[in-house]
């Protein structure tokens, strides 16, 4: 196995054999290459642990990821990035209220949208990017279903009491995620046909049925250009 082929497993959303692959490599070699893809395996992995409740197991992720950190290579700043993430995700950030309210939510986001992820899996879609972004702008999860690009935006609610999930996904939401695809489009020079679909999930964190639909082919605001 080489690292190329633990990215590919990696894309495939095969985080579990990407991990046990990466592990084994990182273990004879902790260049730069390889310590980068160790990285972004475990911040997947870390993910997954925290989907499922496995927080003992996510912690230890956690202090490994600590300890890399200082050795993995980080030009764009991504890493940096990702391992503050998965700080918010562990609840590592300063503790005033507000940012624990903060983290809450994130960590709920987080959960909603690996949930979306297995979904879409188990429908028979490849997963192609996971929250890309476009400056300021981010799209949740890009997907290909037969020759169809899609594009989601994953909405988590605890609850229905406030708002239905739906509601968040609001005119300046669309415009926003209007200028994001069609950035993607023309970044990737892809030409196939594509839709927006939102997927909403509501139900706490860890709990065994949460609510998922699905609303395919949701309507953007004004005719979209290339």
């Amino acid at each position: 196995m080489t690292v190329s082929e633990v990215y590919k497993l990696r894309k495939q959303g095969r985080v579990e054999e990407a991990y046990s692959a990466i592990r084994s490599l990182y273990a004879e070699d902790k260049g730069p290459y390889t310590s980068l893809a160790m990285f972004w395996v475990a911040t997947d992995v870390l993910k997954k642990r925290v989907t499922e409740n496995r927080l003992a197991e996510a912690e230890k992720i956690y202090l490994a990821l600590e300890r890399m950190l200082p050795h993995v290579p980080d030009k764009e700043g991504w890493v940096g990035e990702a391992f503050r993430k998965s700080q918010r995700l562990m609840g590592r950030e300063p503790s005033a209220q507000n940012d624990a309210d903060k983290g809450a939510n994130l960590l709920i986001g987080e959960w909603g949208e690996e949930l979306a992820a297995c979904y879409l899996r188990e429908q028979g879609y490849v997963i192609l990017e996971r929250d890309w972004h476009s400056g300021h702008r981010d799209i949740d999860i890009i997907a290909l279903q037969n020759e169809t690009i899609v594009f989601v935006e994953v909405k988590t609610r605890r609850n229905r009491n406030f708002a239905d999930p739906i509601s968040a996904v609001h005119y300046r939401k669309q415009r926003n995620l209007l200028l994001a695809i069609n950035h993607y489009l023309k970044y990737r020079k892809l030409d196939h046909p594509f839709r927006f679909d939102v997927i909403t999930v509501v139900g706490t964190l860890g709990c065994e049925n949460p609510e998922i639909e699905h609303i395919k082919d949701f309507t953007l605001p004004c005719y979209f250009r290339r």
